[in-house]
């Protein structure tokens, strides 16, 4: 007991004395020192509650006070056991508080090397087409693609290792020889050293902040030393490689390899490799693209000399990886399709949110086609480009697959890189589509007992309303053509007739109907009136590239989804696209034989010819492609949508500002037709429509003459006609 009193007295007396000379020690920069004094001042105040319990059995309690003494309220002895119990307790506290417990905190601040292998690093996003091909890569601040090291080239390997740390394969995860360099230097006043080994960059990089001070560098030994015996070699690497930055937003090898050389690792040469591998000790010095940007070639040509010395390569290797012109990519990242992307973007952050889409790696195969995409968007700019002097300024276009929702080509605008609102995408904005929604009345009419034969008289005619004005509608050429076959009002694109059906068959069942058929704008059908068959209510181009499409896959619809797949960063499937064909995916709208008609009617070169002639830019000789125009009130749209059963084209001519195109645009001549005619031509061209769909007969779909010709009926409805009815001439 008097032992233990006397250790705990020579502790406090310790404690006690060092108290002046704390303030010294709080201003050295060192937190855990820090820590350690403010722990000790505690554990003072609790040897201070032990010794007060004990007071009777201290063993100064037994020493004669002196006059000397007592002028000591601390603690009343003479100075020789003053020096004694100061020592002693000097030992004592350094040895079995001091140190231990600038240990013990030192320790519990350092993240465990464990968490390498769970490290949540950033990666990158890719969107490819449906063949493979990169359209963009999404990340938040690092472009990162993890990557085995099996896919890394030995001469990368050889490289990283020669410059970096020569003996990475023998220590322990340190370098010593190095470490006391550095200790040397840092002493001497001179700038701060490296003297890092792979492990201790890879500790760096991934577990500890960047300052450069020797308590981090302290940290980054320990914890090197320790990563070794819970990593192999080839672990360590493997997750250097894929950590490490390489300049800008390229952190890791795969990256860095698609940045620099827009290539795969995998594919690197030596010279290319040697060039990465000297990136990473200042990536801002010797990048190729930065202020200096010649000093690569200097640090090139270090590593492959320490390749050298280490007989990696012979000189011959290596003075023929100096000849080599190295080729840099654009530092920018590619973006391909870029209003596509971004609406796959969107698509990606409202299912997964964005920190997923941004850091969590995905992989993106899409319905894109590249070829197909390249060719709209050339054709779109051409042809805006000559039609300047209509006073349009923007086109837009998207090409769909109708059997099975794949969106093949989206062009946004005629420039995604113009500066006024070149980048809004018109395809996914509310435009007003003119007669080309006229589709949904005539399949609702043609569901409603109206055949192709029945007649429709194209005269003035005047809708009153009780708390609204009258409504008199008009034709596009001004003109009225007095009584004719429904074929010929939906082929030529009357709008009187279109009007008389709607008020036959009820505006609420057009919009149920359009919804139906994809459109998703509409609201409630109170708000709507009798224009709304003439394109009085906004949609989307690409609502309307499902509405034709349900016409061009017999009457069943299938949602848009250009997402064919996507796997996460380990290769998991998140989600894959299903044949529509077999899920139910493929839902029955209208009557296969109504979709029959109808498309039948828009293939009708013949009929249309009154307002379109036989040679406008809607007929494609020898092909049988249905088609239709648009056009809103003061020419602000306009719209050409054709199909086959392989494919729908939906286009669009106009001003962002929704300003008037002029007068003199003619609609299926000039402004949205010669954009649909050249994008439908080239897609029926290609290797894909060689394989063509041919167009069926429905079962339920009769031929009868009438009125002149072989019409075409529902079979029930033949009847219903008077087939021997002449119309009206057509007004001169």
């Amino acid at each position: 007991m008097k032992l233990a009193l006397q250790i705990l007295f020579a502790t406090l007396f310790f404690l006690t004395y060092v108290g002046d000379i704390t303030i010294f020690i709080l201003k050295i920069p060192f937190s855990v020192i820090q820590k350690a004094v403010y722990v000790m001042g505690v554990i003072k105040k609790v040897l201070w509650l032990i010794i007060y319990s004990f007071w009777k059995k201290l063993p100064f309690r037994k020493i004669k006070k002196t006059r000397k003494a007592k002028k000591n309220k601390i603690f009343p002895l003479p100075i020789g056991v003053k020096i004694k119990y100061f020592l002693l307790g000097t030992f004592f506290s350094l040895v079995f508080v001091f140190i231990p417990l600038t240990i013990i905190i030192f320790l519990q601040e350092l993240p465990s090397p464990k968490q390498l292998s769970f490290q949540e690093s950033s990666l990158t996003t890719k969107i490819f087409d449906r063949n493979g091909t990169l359209l963009y890569q999404i990340y938040a601040n690092q472009n990162r693609t993890l990557i085995p090291l099996s896919s890394i080239p030995k001469h990368l390997i050889q490289a990283t290792i020669a410059i970096e740390d020569k003996n990475f394969y023998q220590n322990s995860g340190v370098d010593v020889g190095a470490i006391v360099r550095a200790f040397i230097a840092d002493i001497s006043g001179k700038p701060l050293q490296g003297g890092s080994t792979i492990t201790q960059q890879l500790i760096k990089s991934t577990l500890l902040t960047p300052e450069r001070s020797i308590e981090r560098k302290i940290k980054e030994i320990i914890l090197a030393f320790w990563a070794k015996h819970l990593y192999t070699k080839d672990q360590i690497l493997e997750m250097y490689f894929n950590q490490i930055p390489y300049g800008g937003t390229a952190w890791g090898i795969e990256a860095a390899s698609e940045v620099y050389f827009n290539s795969k690792t995998n594919d690197l040469n030596l010279a290319q490799s040697a060039f990465l591998a000297g990136l990473t000790k200042a990536p801002t010095i010797y990048s190729p693209y930065g202020e200096t940007p010649n000093l690569w070639k200097e640090r090139q040509k270090e590593v492959l000399t320490k390749m050298e010395e280490l007989n990696y390569i012979s000189s011959k290797e290596k003075e023929e990886a100096l000849k080599e012109e190295l080729v840099f990519s654009n530092p920018q990242s590619p973006i391909y399709a870029p209003h596509f992307v971004m609406y796959i973007k969107e698509m990606l952050i409202k299912k997964y949110g964005i920190g997923m889409v941004e850091k969590g790696g995905l992989y993106i195969t899409t319905s894109l086609d590249l070829k197909i995409q390249q060719m709209a968007q050339q054709i779109v700019a051409s042809e805006v480009e000559k039609n300047i002097y209509l006073n349009l300024t923007n086109g837009a276009s998207v090409v769909t697959n109708p059997k099975n929702g794949d969106i093949l080509a989206m062009v946004g605008s005629r420039d995604y890189s113009d500066l006024n609102s070149g980048n809004f995408n018109v395809t996914t904005a509310l435009r007003q589509p003119g007669s080309s929604i006229k589709v949904v009345t005539y399949s609702l009419a043609l569901s409603n007992g109206f055949t192709p034969a029945t007649i429709i008289d194209d005269s003035p005619t005047t809708y009153a309303y009780l708390n609204a004005p009258s409504y008199s509608p008009v034709n596009y050429d001004g003109k009225f053509h007095g009584k004719m076959s429904l074929r010929l009002a939906l082929a030529n694109s009357i709008n009187i007739p279109a009007i008389k059906i709607l008020a036959k068959i009820g505006i609420p069942n057009m919009v149920i109907l359009a919804k139906q058929m994809g459109i998703t704008t509409w609201g409630d059908p109170a708000s709507y009136g009798l224009a709304i068959t003439l394109g009085a209510a906004d949609v989307k181009m690409i609502d309307m590239a499902t509405v034709y499409g349900v016409l061009a896959n017999s009457g069943y619809k299938v949602d848009l989804n250009p997402i064919l797949k996507i796997t996460d960063s380990f290769g998991n499937v998140l989600e894959e696209k299903k044949d529509p064909i077999l899920s139910d995916t493929k839902i029955p709208v209208i009557d296969p034989g109504v979709a029959f008609i109808v498309s039948n009617i828009l293939a009708d070169n013949n009929a249309r010819s009154l307002e379109f002639g036989s040679n406008s830019p809607l007929n494609i000789p020898n092909h049988y492609v249905s088609v239709k125009t648009g056009t809103s009130d003061n020419k602000r749209d306009n719209w050409t949508i054709g199909y086959t059963p392989d494919f729908v084209v939906v286009t669009w001519v106009g001003n962002n500002d929704n300003s008037p195109m002029s007068q003199n645009l003619a609609s299926g001549i000039t402004g949205a037709a010669p954009i649909w005619h050249e994008i439908m031509v080239n897609l029926l061209q290609s290797t894909a429509s060689k394989s063509a769909s041919k167009i069926n007969i429905p079962s339920n779909i009769i031929q009868k003459d009438c009125i002149g010709r072989k019409e075409y009926f529902i079979k029930g409805t033949e009847n219903l006609v008077n087939c021997a009815f002449i119309p009206t001439p057509t007004p001169k």
